[in-house]
């Protein structure tokens, strides 16, 4: 992109992924794809560097190009070259590795759920804020154009006033007693399929709806243990286990009834041991003049229906909802969940060119960790639970 005297204006941006496997070669990927996707961003981003312990994604990092592969995310932070940081660790070294980030003044783009608990999530907003670095975290859930289209229509009042929503995401990946005990079934992780998740669920009813002010749960473990793997393994998808075993310490299954801060009442669900549904992720509103359902297995349809109606309308998305057409020329297309990432690449990008929080934020998480942490104290107290609001730049009310 040249500039009046025909230099280019391009920026390029050199960044550094810490821990490199499926998530943090999906943020790769994502910032490959920018200048490509959207070349009015002014802006390209350099794959510098890879930090991660295992030998292994250090080998597929430098398959990748990468110009620089290191074992020790020290070094990568004390490299004053390094513009941005992507965080793809698993979830109980958030908080070691997003504190130096910020320590070392580097915008970074980290997945959920960022801490392992409400307090985790508050001391790296924090420190981020005190930084005054830019922060993303990887609620891509959002990105889908169907969703965009909902917001539209949810904001526009096409549902009238909103009564209630219901939002469930259901999956399979650890329904089997005999897929392996990882890091995911450990205290360390936090409580397990709450903040694993149900964290995307009510990043949507935020996004969606507004805050949740109030909830009463309950949890469950349904599988109390599960084999250790032999050796590495494709976490719980291992195929070789041995004959000892380990305790479950965190939730398999949730249950919640909530009220957003506007008086819409919600009820979320979440399982990772449900028997049939893969990625299951439907998020339903309803309001006095209609009601919309959308199901992460059937990305691009929106059903919408308004009083009077007989029945449901299949809206497929098109050019105009969301990002779609930056992907995809017509209705009947899909966008891949790889494309929601970049799509979170891009808003992360632009929000450390200009300054403005475009991504959903480090607040966004600790707002999200609220309602996880309100969600066990209500499951242990047999108790309704009120949901602090945090301070930062959440993104849901813009």
């Amino acid at each position: 992109m040249p500039d009046a005297s025909g230099k280019s204006t391009v920026r390029t941006l050199n960044a550094g992924v810490i821990g490199f496997g499926w998530m943090g070669r999906l943020h790769a990927n994502g910032y490959r794809q920018l200048s490509w996707r959207y070349p009015e961003l002014g802006a390209s981003v350099r794959l510098a560097m890879v930090a991660d312990a295992a030998e292994s994604n250090r080998e597929v990092a430098r398959e990748q190009g990468f110009a620089k592969v290191v074992s020790d995310y020290r070094e990568l932070l004390a490299d004053p070259d390094i513009d941005v940081v992507s965080i793809g660790l698993p979830s109980f070294l958030h908080r070691e590795v997003a504190l130096a980030t910020a320590a070392a003044g580097k915008p970074f783009w980290i997945e959920k759920p960022m801490g392992l608990s409400a307090e985790q999530s508050r001391e790296i907003t924090q420190a981020a804020s005190a930084a005054g670095v830019i922060t993303g975290v990887g609620f891509n859930y959002r990105n889908q154009p169907a969703v965009a289209r909902a917001r539209e229509l949810i904001r526009a009042g096409a549902l009238g006033r909103i009564s209630s929503a219901r939002v469930w995401l259901l999956a399979d990946y650890a329904s089997s007693p005999e897929g392996a005990y990882t890091w995911r079934f450990s205290a360390d992780a936090g409580p397990g399929v709450i903040s694993d998740l149900l964290s995307h669920g009510v990043d949507l009813v935020h996004y969606l709806l507004g805050r949740i002010d109030s909830l009463t749960a309950q949890s469950g473990i349904f599988i109390a243990e599960r084999p250790l793997p032999l050796g590495e393994g494709a976490g719980q998808w291992a195929t070789e286990v041995s004959d000892e075993v380990k305790t479950v310490e965190n939730e398999d299954y949730a249950a919640v009834l909530a009220r957003t801060a506007k008086g819409a009442m919600v009820t979320l669900e979440c399982s990772r041991v449900a028997v049939g549904p893969r990625a299951e992720y439907v998020v339903e509103v309803y309001g006095s003049e209609g009601s919309l359902r959308w199901n992460f297995q059937h990305p691009m349809d929106l059903q919408v229906i308004r009083r009077g109606e007989r029945g449901y309308a299949l809206q497929m998305c098109a050019p105009g909802d969301g990002e779609f057409g930056r992907y995809q020329p017509g209705p009947g297309l899909q966008l891949s969940f790889d494309d929601a990432k970049t799509v979170e690449a891009k808003n992360f990008i632009q929000s450390v060119l200009t300054g403005r929080q475009l991504v959903p934020s480090a607040a966004d998480a600790w707002q999200a960790a609220e309602v996880s942490d309100a969600i066990v104290r209500s499951n242990a107290n047999r108790s309704w639970e009120e949901v602090p609001t945090v301070t930062g730049p959440v993104t849901y009310n813009d």
